[in-house]
């Protein structure tokens, strides 16, 4: 067998260094996943649903549904109860396999060599891995500062653009610091992007947690890329499920790049509808729940001497609690979480630059596991400062 010593750079990803005592990212995963008593504060999954959706995939399974094939651009209900999510008219659904996949099917359709594009960090950094394996130019804006409110303002695009920038990469809320963005803001990308012929790329994953949320596409129609999630909000993390949603001549394009044409998981596609016919009914009681959370998480971390929140309140399910300020590395407070049956995620999964000022915490569990997260995280602290 050939021994691959450079692989070729599209295959290439931000290399992540193991927790401390696994040989691999895939084997922390899989015991976190094992361990029924672990608190799940580290992948911003949504643990607060009630059964609507979970019955709906089991009837599916119940009814050998499963045996057959789905349509293989996906059932046009489900497809049209997501335009009507985003209260969208004249635009057209790609459902893929989770809202990663849609990331990827966008970079690979219609980014190529030469162009550059435009994204924040801290971020998601598995949209620049992807953007990274279609051009040389991958251009991160750092954006951890009080100025420019911990987000990628339309000032910093211009003084980071080019003639060469061709998609500008907008998660909103963003992962992991819940900033968001107003209208007037998304105004202004919109204007951007219609002088300069950029795409916009809007990862909305979050939009259901913010308090107030807009749509780019409403002012930027034919070039924005809008990703829909169904992990979040709707607690469907693990059954990979999402979308692209644009203009019907972007969704086209983009279809050329699909690898999967038998259709996207049918059990997954059974829970989506239900959850978004049911929408209305949970949703107010999931949001309460994860403001309630964060704000007890706030109150414990102002006792606290050199720890803060740089963005609250948060948009999103999760938030950034900043330590720098006593000398504590992230990963070492992860790993001491971890050990009291706290699953957290260290800075450096999201940010080259600011990963090790700060710890990513998701809320949007039970609030009496949110409770014992505000008891150990003070212990953590004083166990671990830095004289």
């Amino acid at each position: 067998m050939t021994d691959i010593k450079h692989p070729n750079k599209k295959f290439k990803k931000t290399e992540r260094v193991p927790p401390k005592g696994y040989d691999s990212s895939n084997d922390f995963f899989e015991d976190v996943f094992m361990d029924k008593d672990m608190i799940w504060m580290g992948q911003n999954t949504n643990h607060l649903h009630d059964n609507t959706i979970s019955d709906a995939m089991a009837d599916c399974v119940k009814d050998k549904d499963y045996c057959k094939y789905p349509p293989p651009e996906g059932f046009s209900e489900l497809k049209q109860l997501i335009l009507e999510d985003l209260e969208f008219d004249n635009c057209d659904v790609l459902l893929t396999a989770g809202a990663t996949e849609s990331l990827y099917l966008c970079m690979q359709a219609l980014i190529e060599p030469g162009d550059n594009v435009i994204l924040s960090d801290p971020g998601y950094f598995i949209i620049g891995d992807f953007a990274n394996r279609f051009t040389d130019d991958v251009r991160y804006v750092p954006i951890y500062n009080e100025e420019c409110g911990y987000k990628l303002t339309p000032k910093l695009l211009k003084e980071n653009m080019d003639d060469n920038t061709k998609m500008v990469i907008l998660i909103d809320p963003l992962n992991p610091l819940g900033s968001s963005y107003s209208e007037e803001e998304l105004k202004e990308f919109a204007q951007i992007a219609i002088e300069n012929d950029l795409y916009l790329m809007h990862d909305v994953t979050y939009k259901d947690f913010a308090r107030q949320h807009f749509l780019v596409e409403n002012y930027a129609p034919g070039q924005t890329l809008t990703i829909y999630s169904f992990s979040k909000i709707f607690g469907m993390a693990g059954l990979r499920i999402g979308s692209v949603v644009s203009s019907k001549a972007i969704i086209d394009v983009i279809k050329n790049a699909v690898v999967n044409d038998l259709g996207v998981n049918i059990i997954a596609q059974y829970g989506a509808i239900a959850g978004l016919k049911s929408k209305n009914q949970w949703e107010n009681n999931i949001r309460e729940i994860s403001f309630t959370n964060q704000k007890l998480i706030k109150e414990m971390v102002d006792t606290i001497g050199g720890v803060f929140l740089p963005v609250y309140p948060s948009d999103a399910n999760m938030m950034a609690v900043d330590v720098s300020q006593t000398g504590i590395n992230p990963k070492e407070l992860s790993n001491y979480l971890f050990k009291n049956g706290i699953f957290a995620r260290e800075g450096e999964y999201t940010s080259e630059l600011f990963g090790d000022r700060y710890l990513r915490i998701s809320y949007s569990i039970p609030t009496d596991q949110i409770k014992i997260f505000c008891e150990e995280f003070p212990k953590a602290i004083e166990a671990l400062r830095c004289d």
